[in-house]
Protein backbone atom coordinates (compact mmCIF):
# COMPACT_ATOMS: atom_id res chain seq x y z
CA UNK A 1 0.00 0.00 0.00
CA UNK A 2 0.99 3.66 -0.11
CA UNK A 3 1.58 5.03 3.39
CA UNK A 4 2.07 8.41 4.98
CA UNK A 5 -1.53 9.45 4.37
CA UNK A 6 -4.63 10.28 6.39
CA UNK A 7 -7.48 11.31 4.11
CA UNK A 8 -9.04 9.40 1.21
CA UNK A 9 -8.79 10.71 -2.28
CA UNK A 10 -12.39 11.26 -3.32
CA UNK A 11 -12.14 12.66 -6.82
CA UNK A 12 -11.09 11.06 -10.04
CA UNK A 13 -9.34 13.82 -11.88
CA UNK A 14 -10.59 13.66 -15.40
CA UNK A 15 -10.00 16.20 -18.04
CA UNK A 16 -10.39 15.76 -21.75
CA UNK A 17 -8.90 18.38 -23.98
CA UNK A 18 -10.73 18.11 -27.28
CA UNK A 19 -10.39 20.42 -30.25
CA UNK A 20 -13.23 22.93 -30.38
CA UNK A 21 -16.03 22.24 -32.80
CA UNK A 22 -15.69 24.21 -35.96
CA UNK A 23 -18.50 25.79 -37.83
CA UNK A 24 -19.60 23.44 -40.54
CA UNK A 25 -18.55 24.69 -43.93
CA UNK A 26 -20.71 24.47 -47.05
CA UNK A 27 -20.85 20.79 -47.95
CA UNK A 28 -20.81 19.39 -51.47
CA UNK A 29 -23.96 17.72 -52.83
CA UNK A 30 -22.43 14.37 -51.94
CA UNK A 31 -22.78 15.27 -48.25
CA UNK A 32 -26.52 15.78 -48.72
CA UNK A 33 -26.86 12.39 -50.40
CA UNK A 34 -24.90 10.79 -47.57
CA UNK A 35 -27.21 12.45 -45.07
CA UNK A 36 -30.22 11.03 -46.92
CA UNK A 37 -28.69 7.55 -46.82
CA UNK A 38 -27.95 7.97 -43.09
CA UNK A 39 -31.54 8.96 -42.42
CA UNK A 40 -32.84 5.98 -44.37
CA UNK A 41 -30.59 3.61 -42.44
CA UNK A 42 -31.45 5.15 -39.06
CA UNK A 43 -35.13 5.07 -40.03
CA UNK A 44 -34.87 1.29 -40.42
CA UNK A 45 -32.71 0.69 -37.33
CA UNK A 46 -34.44 3.22 -35.10
CA UNK A 47 -37.63 1.28 -34.75
CA UNK A 48 -35.78 -1.91 -33.87
CA UNK A 49 -33.49 -0.20 -31.36
CA UNK A 50 -36.17 1.80 -29.55
CA UNK A 51 -38.47 -1.22 -29.43
CA UNK A 52 -35.65 -3.13 -27.74
CA UNK A 53 -34.93 -0.27 -25.33
CA UNK A 54 -38.62 0.02 -24.48
CA UNK A 55 -38.75 -3.70 -23.85
CA UNK A 56 -35.77 -3.51 -21.51
CA UNK A 57 -37.35 -0.63 -19.60
CA UNK A 58 -40.76 -2.26 -19.28
CA UNK A 59 -39.42 -5.68 -18.37
CA UNK A 60 -36.89 -4.20 -15.94
CA UNK A 61 -39.54 -2.21 -14.09
CA UNK A 62 -41.91 -5.18 -14.09
CA UNK A 63 -39.30 -7.53 -12.65
CA UNK A 64 -37.67 -4.96 -10.37
CA UNK A 65 -38.34 -7.00 -7.25
CA UNK A 66 -38.02 -10.43 -8.88
CA UNK A 67 -34.71 -11.69 -7.50
CA UNK A 68 -32.85 -8.74 -8.90
CA UNK A 69 -33.57 -9.63 -12.53
CA UNK A 70 -35.16 -6.25 -13.13
CA UNK A 71 -32.13 -4.46 -11.70
CA UNK A 72 -29.84 -6.30 -14.10
CA UNK A 73 -32.07 -5.33 -17.03
CA UNK A 74 -32.15 -1.67 -15.96
CA UNK A 75 -28.34 -1.63 -15.63
CA UNK A 76 -28.17 -3.11 -19.11
CA UNK A 77 -30.55 -0.37 -20.28
CA UNK A 78 -28.14 2.33 -19.08
CA UNK A 79 -25.25 0.77 -20.98
CA UNK A 80 -27.47 0.25 -24.05
CA UNK A 81 -28.40 3.95 -23.99
CA UNK A 82 -24.74 4.82 -23.73
CA UNK A 83 -24.04 2.63 -26.75
CA UNK A 84 -26.75 4.42 -28.75
CA UNK A 85 -25.37 7.80 -27.69
CA UNK A 86 -21.80 6.81 -28.51
CA UNK A 87 -22.87 5.59 -31.95
CA UNK A 88 -24.82 8.80 -32.64
CA UNK A 89 -21.90 11.07 -31.67
CA UNK A 90 -19.54 9.05 -33.86
CA UNK A 91 -22.04 9.04 -36.73
CA UNK A 92 -22.63 12.81 -36.67
CA UNK A 93 -18.90 13.51 -36.32
CA UNK A 94 -18.02 11.29 -39.30
CA UNK A 95 -20.94 12.47 -41.45
CA UNK A 96 -20.29 16.18 -41.12
CA UNK A 97 -16.52 15.98 -40.66
CA UNK A 98 -16.81 17.95 -37.41
CA UNK A 99 -14.41 17.23 -34.54
CA UNK A 100 -16.48 16.06 -31.58
CA UNK A 101 -15.04 14.57 -28.40
CA UNK A 102 -16.23 10.94 -28.23
CA UNK A 103 -18.79 9.99 -25.62
CA UNK A 104 -17.12 8.28 -22.67
CA UNK A 105 -18.43 6.28 -19.75
CA UNK A 106 -18.31 8.07 -16.42
CA UNK A 107 -15.31 6.85 -14.43
CA UNK A 108 -15.34 5.79 -10.82
CA UNK A 109 -14.38 8.31 -8.18
CA UNK A 110 -14.26 5.65 -5.45
CA UNK A 111 -13.06 2.06 -5.43
CA UNK A 112 -15.24 -0.99 -5.06
CA UNK A 113 -18.91 -1.68 -5.69
CA UNK A 114 -20.03 1.65 -4.24
CA UNK A 115 -17.81 3.53 -6.66
CA UNK A 116 -19.28 1.58 -9.57
CA UNK A 117 -22.85 2.37 -8.44
CA UNK A 118 -22.01 6.08 -8.22
CA UNK A 119 -20.50 6.06 -11.70
CA UNK A 120 -23.56 4.20 -13.02
CA UNK A 121 -25.88 6.78 -11.47
CA UNK A 122 -23.94 9.66 -12.99
CA UNK A 123 -24.01 7.88 -16.35
CA UNK A 124 -27.80 7.47 -16.14
CA UNK A 125 -28.24 11.26 -15.81
CA UNK A 126 -25.45 12.27 -18.17
CA UNK A 127 -26.85 15.14 -20.21
CA UNK A 128 -24.52 14.63 -23.14
CA UNK A 129 -25.57 10.99 -23.49
CA UNK A 130 -29.26 11.93 -23.42
CA UNK A 131 -28.75 14.67 -26.02
CA UNK A 132 -27.17 12.12 -28.33
CA UNK A 133 -30.00 9.63 -27.73
CA UNK A 134 -32.56 12.36 -28.39
CA UNK A 135 -30.83 13.25 -31.64
CA UNK A 136 -30.88 9.58 -32.67
CA UNK A 137 -34.64 9.46 -31.92
CA UNK A 138 -35.23 12.58 -34.04
CA UNK A 139 -33.10 11.10 -36.83
CA UNK A 140 -35.14 7.88 -36.64
CA UNK A 141 -38.40 9.84 -37.03
CA UNK A 142 -37.00 11.87 -39.91
CA UNK A 143 -35.65 8.66 -41.44
CA UNK A 144 -39.08 7.04 -41.29
CA UNK A 145 -40.53 10.04 -43.11
CA UNK A 146 -37.71 9.89 -45.68
CA UNK A 147 -38.52 6.24 -46.37
CA UNK A 148 -42.17 7.15 -46.97
CA UNK A 149 -41.06 9.95 -49.28
CA UNK A 150 -38.88 7.48 -51.18
CA UNK A 151 -41.97 5.35 -51.75
CA UNK A 152 -43.88 8.46 -52.80
CA UNK A 153 -41.10 9.32 -55.27
CA UNK A 154 -41.21 5.86 -56.83
CA UNK A 155 -45.01 6.03 -57.07
CA UNK A 156 -44.85 9.50 -58.66
CA UNK A 157 -42.43 8.25 -61.32
CA UNK A 158 -44.74 5.38 -62.21
CA UNK A 159 -47.89 7.50 -62.20
CA UNK A 160 -46.29 10.07 -64.52
CA UNK A 161 -46.26 7.38 -67.21
CA UNK A 162 -49.75 6.08 -66.44
CA UNK A 163 -51.22 7.39 -69.75
CA UNK A 164 -49.04 4.86 -71.57
CA UNK A 165 -51.15 2.12 -70.01
CA UNK A 166 -54.81 1.29 -70.71
CA UNK A 167 -55.90 1.98 -67.11
CA UNK A 168 -58.65 4.55 -66.56
CA UNK A 169 -57.41 5.56 -63.09
CA UNK A 170 -54.49 4.91 -60.76
CA UNK A 171 -54.32 4.44 -56.98
CA UNK A 172 -52.81 7.07 -54.66
CA UNK A 173 -49.32 6.57 -53.20
CA UNK A 174 -50.64 5.50 -49.78
CA UNK A 175 -53.92 3.93 -50.92
CA UNK A 176 -57.14 5.88 -51.16
CA UNK A 177 -59.25 6.82 -54.16
CA UNK A 178 -58.13 6.55 -57.74
CA UNK A 179 -56.68 9.39 -59.83
CA UNK A 180 -58.05 9.90 -63.36
CA UNK A 181 -55.45 8.88 -65.90
CA UNK A 182 -55.59 12.27 -67.65
CA UNK A 183 -54.43 13.94 -64.47
CA UNK A 184 -51.74 11.35 -63.77
CA UNK A 185 -48.77 13.12 -65.52
CA UNK A 186 -49.38 16.39 -63.65
CA UNK A 187 -49.87 14.62 -60.32
CA UNK A 188 -46.77 12.52 -60.97
CA UNK A 189 -44.57 15.51 -61.76
CA UNK A 190 -45.82 17.38 -58.70
CA UNK A 191 -45.27 14.25 -56.59
CA UNK A 192 -41.70 13.84 -57.87
CA UNK A 193 -40.90 17.47 -57.09
CA UNK A 194 -42.53 17.37 -53.65
CA UNK A 195 -40.82 14.10 -52.73
CA UNK A 196 -37.37 15.32 -53.76
CA UNK A 197 -37.83 18.66 -51.96
CA UNK A 198 -39.11 16.84 -48.87
CA UNK A 199 -36.23 14.35 -48.81
CA UNK A 200 -33.51 16.96 -49.16
CA UNK A 201 -35.33 19.36 -46.86
CA UNK A 202 -35.37 16.71 -44.15
CA UNK A 203 -31.66 16.08 -44.77
CA UNK A 204 -30.90 19.78 -44.21
CA UNK A 205 -33.16 19.81 -41.15
CA UNK A 206 -31.30 16.81 -39.74
CA UNK A 207 -27.98 18.54 -40.27
CA UNK A 208 -29.16 21.68 -38.47
CA UNK A 209 -30.64 19.76 -35.54
CA UNK A 210 -27.67 17.41 -35.20
CA UNK A 211 -25.17 20.26 -35.08
CA UNK A 212 -27.32 22.06 -32.52
CA UNK A 213 -28.03 19.06 -30.27
CA UNK A 214 -24.95 16.85 -30.43
CA UNK A 215 -22.33 19.59 -30.70
CA UNK A 216 -22.23 22.01 -27.82
CA UNK A 217 -22.39 25.71 -28.53
CA UNK A 218 -19.19 27.66 -29.05
CA UNK A 219 -19.70 29.46 -25.75
CA UNK A 220 -20.17 26.21 -23.85
CA UNK A 221 -17.08 24.76 -25.48
CA UNK A 222 -15.02 27.81 -24.57
CA UNK A 223 -16.32 27.63 -21.00
CA UNK A 224 -15.31 23.97 -20.78
CA UNK A 225 -11.88 24.74 -22.18
CA UNK A 226 -11.40 27.52 -19.63
CA UNK A 227 -12.47 25.18 -16.83
CA UNK A 228 -10.11 22.47 -18.05
CA UNK A 229 -7.22 24.89 -18.44
CA UNK A 230 -7.84 26.34 -14.98
CA UNK A 231 -7.90 22.87 -13.42
CA UNK A 232 -4.67 21.93 -15.21
CA UNK A 233 -2.99 25.15 -14.12
CA UNK A 234 -4.04 24.64 -10.51
CA UNK A 235 -2.79 21.04 -10.66
CA UNK A 236 0.53 22.19 -12.08
CA UNK A 237 0.90 24.80 -9.34
CA UNK A 238 0.11 22.28 -6.60
CA UNK A 239 2.42 19.69 -8.16
CA UNK A 240 5.26 22.23 -8.32
CA UNK A 241 4.65 23.21 -4.70
CA UNK A 242 4.68 19.58 -3.55
CA UNK A 243 7.85 18.94 -5.56
CA UNK A 244 9.54 22.05 -4.15
CA UNK A 245 8.65 20.99 -0.61
CA UNK A 246 10.05 17.51 -1.25
CA UNK A 247 13.31 18.89 -2.63
CA UNK A 248 13.70 21.27 0.31
CA UNK A 249 13.04 18.41 2.75
CA UNK A 250 15.51 16.08 1.05
CA UNK A 251 18.19 18.78 0.94
CA UNK A 252 17.60 19.81 4.54
CA UNK A 253 17.40 16.29 5.96
CA UNK A 254 19.95 14.54 3.77
CA UNK A 255 22.51 16.37 1.68
CA UNK A 256 22.89 19.52 3.77
CA UNK A 257 23.86 17.78 7.06
CA UNK A 258 26.25 15.52 5.18
CA UNK A 259 28.00 18.47 3.52
CA UNK A 260 28.23 20.26 6.88
CA UNK A 261 29.81 17.12 8.31
CA UNK A 262 32.29 17.02 5.42
CA UNK A 263 33.24 20.65 6.10
CA UNK A 264 33.77 20.02 9.82
CA UNK A 265 35.81 16.87 9.12
CA UNK A 266 38.06 18.72 6.70
CA UNK A 267 38.48 21.50 9.27
CA UNK A 268 39.64 19.00 11.88
CA UNK A 269 41.98 17.42 9.36
CA UNK A 270 43.48 20.83 8.62
CA UNK A 271 44.21 21.35 12.31
CA UNK A 272 45.88 17.95 12.68
CA UNK A 273 47.79 17.82 9.41
CA UNK A 274 50.98 19.24 10.98
CA UNK A 275 50.92 17.58 14.39
CA UNK A 276 49.17 14.27 13.62
CA UNK A 277 49.39 13.43 9.89
CA UNK A 278 47.94 9.93 10.34
CA UNK A 279 44.81 11.21 12.07
CA UNK A 280 44.49 13.90 9.40
CA UNK A 281 44.62 11.24 6.67
CA UNK A 282 41.85 9.27 8.41
CA UNK A 283 39.71 12.38 8.64
CA UNK A 284 40.31 13.17 4.97
CA UNK A 285 39.38 9.61 4.01
CA UNK A 286 36.20 9.95 6.09
CA UNK A 287 35.40 13.25 4.38
CA UNK A 288 36.01 11.63 0.99
CA UNK A 289 33.57 8.82 1.79
CA UNK A 290 30.96 11.30 2.99
CA UNK A 291 31.47 13.38 -0.16
CA UNK A 292 30.79 10.37 -2.39
CA UNK A 293 27.67 9.58 -0.38
CA UNK A 294 26.53 13.20 -0.77
CA UNK A 295 27.12 12.99 -4.54
CA UNK A 296 25.03 9.82 -4.67
CA UNK A 297 22.21 11.53 -2.77
CA UNK A 298 22.39 14.53 -5.10
CA UNK A 299 22.17 12.22 -8.11
CA UNK A 300 19.13 10.52 -6.65
CA UNK A 301 17.59 13.89 -5.91
CA UNK A 302 18.30 15.10 -9.46
CA UNK A 303 16.84 11.89 -10.87
CA UNK A 304 13.67 12.62 -8.92
CA UNK A 305 13.48 16.03 -10.60
CA UNK A 306 14.37 14.98 -14.14
CA UNK A 307 15.24 11.59 -15.62
CA UNK A 308 17.67 12.23 -18.46
CA UNK A 309 17.27 8.67 -19.77
CA UNK A 310 13.61 9.48 -20.36
CA UNK A 311 14.53 12.08 -22.98
CA UNK A 312 17.40 10.09 -24.44
CA UNK A 313 15.95 6.59 -24.73
CA UNK A 314 12.24 6.84 -23.98
CA UNK A 315 9.82 5.64 -21.34
CA UNK A 316 10.55 1.92 -21.76
CA UNK A 317 14.26 2.33 -21.03
CA UNK A 318 13.60 4.75 -18.17
CA UNK A 319 11.19 2.33 -16.52
CA UNK A 320 13.65 -0.54 -16.99
CA UNK A 321 16.27 1.47 -15.10
CA UNK A 322 13.70 2.35 -12.45
CA UNK A 323 12.72 -1.31 -11.99
CA UNK A 324 16.41 -2.26 -11.72
CA UNK A 325 16.88 0.16 -8.80
CA UNK A 326 13.72 -0.97 -6.98
CA UNK A 327 14.08 -2.63 -3.57
CA UNK A 328 11.37 -5.15 -4.44
CA UNK A 329 11.09 -7.29 -7.60
CA UNK A 330 9.18 -5.49 -10.35
CA UNK A 331 7.56 -7.24 -13.30
CA UNK A 332 7.61 -4.72 -16.13
CA UNK A 333 5.26 -5.00 -19.14
CA UNK A 334 5.62 -2.02 -21.50
CA UNK A 335 4.16 -2.07 -25.02
CA UNK A 336 4.53 1.18 -26.93
CA UNK A 337 4.75 1.52 -30.68
CA UNK A 338 5.90 5.13 -30.56
CA UNK A 339 6.70 8.09 -28.34
CA UNK A 340 4.42 10.50 -26.55
CA UNK A 341 5.07 14.10 -25.60
CA UNK A 342 7.74 14.81 -23.01
CA UNK A 343 5.15 16.03 -20.51
CA UNK A 344 3.00 12.90 -20.85
CA UNK A 345 5.91 10.49 -20.49
CA UNK A 346 7.34 12.43 -17.54
CA UNK A 347 3.98 12.45 -15.74
CA UNK A 348 3.57 8.68 -16.13
CA UNK A 349 7.22 7.99 -15.24
CA UNK A 350 7.13 9.92 -11.98
CA UNK A 351 3.75 8.45 -11.06
CA UNK A 352 5.21 4.96 -11.42
CA UNK A 353 8.42 5.96 -9.60
CA UNK A 354 6.50 7.35 -6.61
CA UNK A 355 4.23 4.28 -6.54
CA UNK A 356 7.17 1.87 -6.47
CA UNK A 357 8.91 3.94 -3.80
CA UNK A 358 5.84 3.90 -1.58
CA UNK A 359 5.30 0.19 -2.17
CA UNK A 360 8.88 -0.59 -1.17
CA UNK A 361 8.83 1.64 1.93
CA UNK A 362 5.41 1.03 3.43
CA UNK A 363 3.39 -1.79 1.90
CA UNK A 364 5.33 -4.89 3.01
CA UNK A 365 4.91 -6.01 -0.58
CA UNK A 366 7.06 -8.81 -1.95
CA UNK A 367 6.61 -7.82 -5.60
CA UNK A 368 5.07 -5.22 -7.88
CA UNK A 369 3.78 -5.20 -11.43
CA UNK A 370 3.91 -2.29 -13.87
CA UNK A 371 1.85 -2.31 -17.09
CA UNK A 372 2.13 0.47 -19.68
CA UNK A 373 0.22 0.71 -22.95
CA UNK A 374 -0.07 3.26 -25.72
CA UNK A 375 -3.78 2.99 -26.49
CA UNK A 376 -5.74 3.89 -29.58
CA UNK A 377 -6.77 7.52 -29.58
CA UNK A 378 -3.41 8.76 -28.35
CA UNK A 379 -3.68 7.90 -24.64
CA UNK A 380 -0.78 6.71 -22.49
CA UNK A 381 -2.14 4.30 -19.87
CA UNK A 382 -0.25 2.80 -16.94
CA UNK A 383 -1.14 0.60 -13.99
CA UNK A 384 0.99 -0.20 -10.93
CA UNK A 385 0.03 -3.10 -8.66
CA UNK A 386 1.62 -4.48 -5.51
CA UNK A 387 0.65 -7.34 -3.20
CA UNK A 388 1.07 -5.33 -0.01
CA UNK A 389 -1.24 -4.50 2.89
CA UNK A 390 -3.41 -1.91 1.14
CA UNK A 391 -5.20 0.93 2.89
CA UNK A 392 -3.57 3.68 0.83
CA UNK A 393 -5.07 7.16 0.96
CA UNK A 394 -4.14 10.58 -0.37
CA UNK A 395 -2.91 13.26 1.99
CA UNK A 396 -2.41 16.86 0.84
CA UNK A 397 1.28 17.46 0.35
CA UNK A 398 2.12 13.75 0.27
CA UNK A 399 3.57 11.67 -2.51
CA UNK A 400 0.21 10.51 -3.86
CA UNK A 401 -1.04 14.08 -3.85
CA UNK A 402 1.97 14.99 -5.96
CA UNK A 403 1.13 12.19 -8.42
CA UNK A 404 -2.51 13.30 -8.66
CA UNK A 405 -1.58 16.93 -9.28
CA UNK A 406 1.08 16.06 -11.86
CA UNK A 407 -1.36 13.83 -13.76
CA UNK A 408 -4.08 16.49 -13.58
CA UNK A 409 -1.64 19.12 -14.90
CA UNK A 410 -0.95 16.84 -17.88
CA UNK A 411 -4.69 16.60 -18.61
CA UNK A 412 -5.06 13.01 -17.46
CA UNK A 413 -6.91 10.87 -14.92
CA UNK A 414 -5.77 9.29 -11.67
CA UNK A 415 -7.44 6.41 -9.83
CA UNK A 416 -6.28 4.66 -6.68
CA UNK A 417 -7.80 1.39 -5.46
CA UNK A 418 -6.33 0.21 -2.16
CA UNK A 419 -8.70 -1.71 0.14
CA UNK A 420 -7.46 -2.58 3.60
CA UNK A 421 -5.58 -5.85 3.35
CA UNK A 422 -4.51 -5.17 -0.20
CA UNK A 423 -3.72 -5.37 -2.95
CA UNK A 424 -3.07 -1.80 -4.10
CA UNK A 425 -3.43 -0.61 -7.67
CA UNK A 426 -2.83 2.82 -9.13
CA UNK A 427 -4.02 3.61 -12.64
CA UNK A 428 -3.28 6.70 -14.72
CA UNK A 429 -4.33 7.87 -18.20
CA UNK A 430 -2.57 10.79 -19.87
CA UNK A 431 -3.24 12.21 -23.34
CA UNK A 432 -0.17 11.66 -25.49
CA UNK A 433 -0.23 15.21 -26.77
CA UNK A 434 -0.49 16.78 -23.32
Amino acid sequence: MFRGTNRPYLGTMTTHTAPPPQAAAVKPPLRIFLTVLHLAGVGVLGGIIFTTLGGLLGTGLGLLFAAGVGVILLVGLVYALFGVGWFEVARVSALYRTPIAPLRLRQRDRPGFGGWLRSLGRQAIDGRMWRAVANFAIAAILGFIVLRLFWSLIWSIFIAFAPLTEAESVMGPFGGGGIPVEWAPLVGILGIAASIVGIFGLALLHRTLALAIVIRSREAELTERVRTTTAQREGAVRAADVERTRIERDLHDGVQPRLVSVGMTLGLAQQKIDNDPDAAKELIAEAHTSTKAAITELRQLARGIHASVLDDRGLDAALSALAGRSHIPVHLDVRMDGRCSREAEAAVYFAIAESLTNAAKHSRASEARVIVRLRDGGTLWARVEDNGMGGAQVQPGGGLDGIANRILAAGGTFRLDSPVGGPTSLEVNVPCAS
